[in-house]
């Protein structure tokens, strides 16, 4: 029976954990669950390392949770010539889709072309050969052909693009998938693996005695410190890497903001890439709801403080609906919004856009990596990169790295098709308390099962999963109360953008 087999033990089953992290000595201490922090606990326990991974929030609580959702190879990255770059991430996509197919599903993008102006920068000919090289980056084994399309082909598949100017589009393929799942199902495979991991418990000091790590570890839920010891540490924080423990890496931090708006108001059978000067942004089929988004401007504030800006809301819309002026979208139309930090390595000069997604793994002291940059499609070859130097430095015999060979979860162990929120109900939310590690009322409804982003009555839903997570987990009138007040802050600060939305049944 694994750690996490029944709701009502779990919170001795993570007492338990905490003690065995402290129990003896790590090969490995992991800091950050991300996907970063998930793909080297993965891998590090599937090699037989003694691995152990602490996370201060929620998994996935940052940027893997608030992302495009995207798996790609980056077809701005050919126009600016970082050809290694694209290769390296098409070949990781098709990896992570053949990893975790539940997880992954390929996605069209229809990319409109038209007489050169401020919001068409990118002539079709120069696109038509850019998709082509795509394809071949991919290695013959991109989700699906490109190719190019006359305009009135893409108006027949987009009857309410702009027509003016058009003079064509080129259609390619990247992958969809669900981030904050990505990084769950992965965890649970470090998991089977024999990883200790434990969200919500934060890395207060580390320093290295002699040939091993001491690290002090707080646990957030009962404030209680503990003592860990490793051989190796990663720092795999991504935006709060900066500074952790006198941290080397240095990082520019950019905001991306993205929209839900509801289907029926954008029908858009693909997704769909619009420009603006040099700036990329995309509507993305999701279900019953489109993604639009994203935004890609400098950020200096506290990271767990990123919030969508209303200029952030009109910004998206002006340009989308510059691309479909009948659409005529408004912040009564935004179901819900998301906003994160992409870590970027620094670089002081150029656009927040043209910084390379390239990432580094830096060690300065001895047992020590700064793992940063990079993006969610590439994470599984960070943590193969990461892991080869770990081995390397524990002076291990080098044994072979099989995520890239083997799936994430057992085909029995997968809850619907990932991609969508499942239908709310007992089973489903004891899942994620028994399997997944939830802990609070938001850790369900905004990653577990990712309701608040995709569903019109929130509110509703979460008073149900309260009341199913305080029968499993033995809470009192008192904590479910607290859960719905922390939860409604969630709430509260999406609406507070979108001009005080109100969520009503469609």
């Amino acid at each position: 029976m694994s750690r996490t087999s029944r709701a009502h033990d779990w919170p001795d089953e993570r007492a338990e954990t905490i003690a065995e992290l402290a129990a003896a000595p790590l090969d490995l201490l992991i800091i950050g669950g991300g996907i970063v922090g998930a793909g080297i606990a993965r891998d590090a326990a599937m090699r037989g390392l003694r691995t152990g991974l602490v996370e201060r929030h929620d998994f996935a609580y940052g940027t893997s949770s608030r992302s495009s959702r995207l798996l790609h190879g980056g077809l701005r990255y050919l126009a600016q010539g970082r050809i290694g770059l694209v290769r390296e991430a098409s070949i990781e996509k098709r990896i992570v889709h053949d990893i975790a197919p539940h997880i992954s599903a390929p996605l069209a993008f229809v990319f409109p072309t038209y007489r050169a102006s401020p919001w068409a920068p990118w002539a079709h000919w120069k696109l038509a050969i850019g998709v082509r090289i795509y394809d071949w980056l991919c290695g013959g084994r991109n989700f699906g052909p490109s190719t190019s399309m006359r305009p009135e082909e893409v108006l027949e598949k987009l009857p309410g693009l702009r027509p003016e100017g058009l003079t064509g589009a080129v259609r390619y393929f990247d992958g969809f998938t669900s981030d904050a799942r990505l990084v769950i199902d992965t965890l649970r495979s470090a998991a089977r693996a024999g990883g200790l991991l434990v969200n919500h418990c934060r890395l207060e000091d580390a320093r290295l005695a002699r040939d091993h790590w001491v690290c002090a570890i707080r646990d957030v839920l009962t404030d209680r410190q503990h003592e860990v010891a490793a051989r190796a540490v990663v720092n795999a924080t991504g935006p709060w890497s900066e500074g952790l423990c006198g941290s080397s890496i240095r990082l520019r931090l950019t905001k991306g903001v993205h929209l839900v708006i509801d289907r029926q108001r954008l029908p858009v059978p693909e997704a769909v890439v619009m420009t603006e000067d040099r700036r990329i942004l995309f509507a993305i089929p999701w279900g019953q709801r489109v993604i639009l988004g994203t935004t890609d401007t400098d950020y200096s504030g506290a990271c767990e403080d990123v919030r969508v800006d209303p200029e952030d809301v009109r910004y998206i819309l002006e340009i989308v609906n510059h691309a479909f002026p009948h659409a005529a979208l408004s912040t009564q139309d935004v179901i819900s919004t998301w906003a994160g930090l992409r870590p970027l390595i620094a670089d002081p000069k150029g656009r927040p856009s043209d910084i390379s997604r390239s990432h580094e793994i830096v060690t300065t002291r001895p047992g020590w990596w700064d793992v940063a940059g990079g993006k969610l499609t590439t994470y599984r070859l960070m943590a193969e990169q990461t892991i080869d130097r770990v081995e390397a430095y524990l002076e291990r015999p080098r044994t072979e790295c099989r995520t890239a060979l083997e799936p994430l979860l057992p085909r029995q162990e997968v809850i619907g098709s990932g991609l969508l929120p499942p239908d709310p109900a007992p089973d489903v939310v004891a899942h994620y308390c028994q399997r997944e590690w939830a802990v609070h009322l938001d850790d369900v409804m905004v990653r577990r099962a990712g309701w608040h982003y995709y569903c019109h009555d929130v509110e509703q839903i979460a008073a149900n999963v309260c009341a199913w997570m305080g029968e499993g987990l033995g809470w009192d009138a008192a904590r479910r109360e607290m859960e719905m007040e922390r939860y409604a802050a969630v709430v509260q600060a999406d609406r507070a953008v979108t001009a005080g939305t109100a969520r009503t049944e469609a």
